[in-house]
């Protein structure tokens, strides 16, 4: 298992570039105005890498091994459930061979609606910051019953 000490994020803007001018070339579901990009990756509490991956045909969350510990030894395909601040989130196991396995989950696939690359981009900033955002707690006044709680007011 290939343990990432540093970030990917440049070595996975390289492997995805070569898949993009390769295996997905003139592939139907690819959206021209998408680049390849890997966006904010950060290490989660565990030691392991999490951020955004942008490509011509999807714009998915990857997780890769920044340790041994805490990183589940699943079979490609295999599903597993991730904890951030903002909940559990089911990704997909993934491996390739000049990455080694990392986990995935889809935010879109394929990716006809996003009209530019800027667009995707801060969809995908916006992804990660909202995977390592707290939930946002409901204000005890607004589980008020009546007007003048509602507005802060005396009862």
């Amino acid at each position: 298992m290939k343990i990432w000490r540093q970030n990917p994020a440049a070595e996975l803007t390289e492997v995805f570039s070569e898949i993009a001018r390769s295996r997905m070339a003139d592939v139907p579901i690819c959206n021209a105005a998408l680049q390849v990009e890997a966006v904010d990756f950060r290490r989660d509490g565990n030691g392991h890498w999490v951020g955004a991956m942008i490509t011509p045909w999807a714009i998915n969350l990857l997780c890769l091994p920044g340790q041994e510990e805490n990183w589940p030894p699943l079979a490609a395909c295999a599903k597993y459930d991730w904890q951030f601040p903002s909940g559990i989130y089911e990704f997909t196991v993934a491996e390739e061979s000049s990455l080694g396995v990392y986990h995935l989950c889809s935010l879109f696939s394929p990716v006809f609606e996003f009209e530019s690359h800027e667009a995707a981009r801060l969809t995908a900033l916006a992804a990660v910051h909202a995977l390592f955002a707290e939930p946002i707690s409901v204000p005890a006044a607004a589980t008020a019953t009546s007007r003048r709680a509602f507005l802060g007011l005396r009862t």
